[in-house]
């Protein structure tokens, strides 16, 4: 009896185990040593997204490069799934006692890092790689929070899609979003890699978070480095310009014919205006 308890009693750890492992909302890459620096990749992207930047940073940096669940091989949580990454990338900061991080972060991921400056200040500073505070203001007009719902048409239509039709309609997005087919292909595969609920689901969670005028409540410094396309200078001007309106004070660089993915279409203007960031 007492050989069936302890034989119960283990798998009852093990199985908390893993539970608690497969609950985890991202996995963690950590390279280099030295000031921690928390990596945030954008949307459906897996942490390789910053592989050249690593490459640099982990020289001087302690690199921690996420992979949000549901993206590449880790798995899905269930929803929502925004609120569950911030708060797992918070405590995953208390746990490893990571002082004063610098938060960095692309699309999705520069959205996540001003929501959770918006709420603590005890981060060291902000980059930002063409984010917005709303991304659904600047999608739809007269936007409002309450208007994202999950079960929605689009998103029914977009979890019913078949393999071919999704391959087509992601293919089309990505091809706006740099500018060498290599790369058009490599963010097209992480999309259509990604599960299928997390991308209607978490893009969902993504659209419906609007931190315009929370901005107001961020005191640490904030670097913003923007593309220009496909609108052009002066549109991307007007729209960053109308979103921070509430941030007091940030300093921000345009990058010049750049797509979305600024580190793939000018890599070289991208860690020079990186360094410049973090030097400051």
């Amino acid at each position: 009896m007492k050989t069936i308890k302890t034989l119960l009693f283990g798998l009852l750890i093990i199985f908390s185990l893993t539970t608690t492992a497969q609950e985890k909302p991202f996995k963690v890459d950590v390279r280099g040593e030295g000031k921690p620096i928390l990596l945030f990749p954008g949307f459906t992207c897996t942490g390789e997204v910053w592989d050249t930047t690593i490459a640099e940073l982990s020289k001087n940096y302690e690199c921690h490069v996420f992979t949000f669940a549901g993206f590449g091989d880790v798995p899905a949580i269930e929803k929502p799934w925004l609120p569950k990454i911030k708060e797992g990338v918070v405590n995953y900061i208390s746990e490893k006692k990571l002082e004063n991080p610098v938060l960095l972060g692309h699309s999705l991921g520069g959205a996540l890092a001003l929501w959770m400056a918006t709420e603590s200040d005890s981060f060291k500073e902000l980059i930002i790689v063409d984010a917005l505070p709303s991304t659904g203001a600047l999608m739809m007009p007269d936007f409002k929070s309450e208007y994202m719902v999950y079960d929605s048409p689009y998103n029914k239509q977009t979890l019913a899609m078949n393999a071919v039709d999704f391959d087509a309609m992601v293919g089309q997005m990505a091809s706006g979003m740099a500018k060498d087919k290599p790369y058009q292909e490599r963010i097209k595969n992480w999309m259509i890699q990604a599960d299928r609920e997390t991308y209607v689901y978490g893009y969902t969670d993504l659209l419906k978070l609007d931190l315009r005028e929370d901005l107001a409540k961020i005191k640490i410094p904030v670097t913003i480095l923007a593309a220009t396309e496909p609108y052009g200078l002066e549109m991307a001007k007007s729209t960053y310009e109308a979103q921070y309106k509430a941030l007091s004070k940030y300093t921000i660089e345009f990058a010049s014919g750049s797509s979305h993915f600024i580190m793939y279409d000018q890599p070289q203007w991208f860690m020079e205006n990186l360094k410049n960031a973090l030097n400051d």
